[in-house]
């Protein structure tokens, strides 16, 4: 660590302070799956009944976060895992501060699902996969990227000419191309209220 750098840590009130005052506990949900997949859908139905439950909740989204703090970073490797270490250590902070926190982000490989995890933490992590298949995910094709992948715009596309790997075992599995939104969203808000004081 650099000898300028002073953190006031054991200073700050605690993240049992923040919760015992939310009346809540911080929890990551981090969606993984491929693009199209219905990941930023099911966020946004959890978002909205966790906020008439009075639940305190915030989404991390790729194209948010890409538009904002990591608009720096392209789609190298080297790029990509560090898009993906900032958005956990946001998360992280979120987490500690007693807020539900909901990630969407495509994030296809293992590991750079274990980089979240390892900075968020284990017990804090609860990885969802959005298992909708990729002919579905084309069928549907949100942006236009799938198109644009196919006649060789975009390059490492993840599903087309990059590999997605399947999480080896996620907290929950969840396929859109079979399940409405409404159960998706209830299976996600159970998960996230199962062992926690939300």
């Amino acid at each position: 660590m650099d000898n300028n750098i002073y953190p006031i840590y054991d200073k700050m009130l605690s993240r049992s302070d923040k919760e015992q005052l939310l009346g809540q506990r911080g929890v990551m949900i981090w969606f993984t799956g491929l693009s199209g997949s219905g990941k930023s859908t099911i966020a946004l139905g959890v978002e909205r009944e966790l906020h008439s439950r009075g639940i305190l909740c915030r989404i991390l989204d790729g194209d948010n976060i890409r538009s904002g703090i990591n608009r720096n970073l392209g789609f190298s490797a080297g790029d990509r895992h560090e898009n993906i270490r900032r958005i956990a250590e946001i998360g992280k902070l979120f987490v500690d501060t007693g807020i539900v926190t909901l990630a969407a982000f495509v994030s296809p490989t293992e590991e750079y699902r274990a980089l979240a995890r390892d900075i968020i933490g284990e017990e804090d992590f609860k990885e969802v996969y959005v298992s909708t298949p990729l002919e579905e995910c084309e069928r549907r094709d949100v942006k236009g990227l799938y198109a644009r992948a196919r006649r060789g715009e975009i390059n490492d596309f993840t599903g087309i000419s990059a590999p997605f790997e399947v999480p080896s075992s996620p907290a929950l599995s969840l396929d859109t191309s079979v399940l409405p939104l409404e159960e998706s969203v209830r299976r996600v808000v159970q998960l996230i209220t199962a062992d926690s004081k939300t």
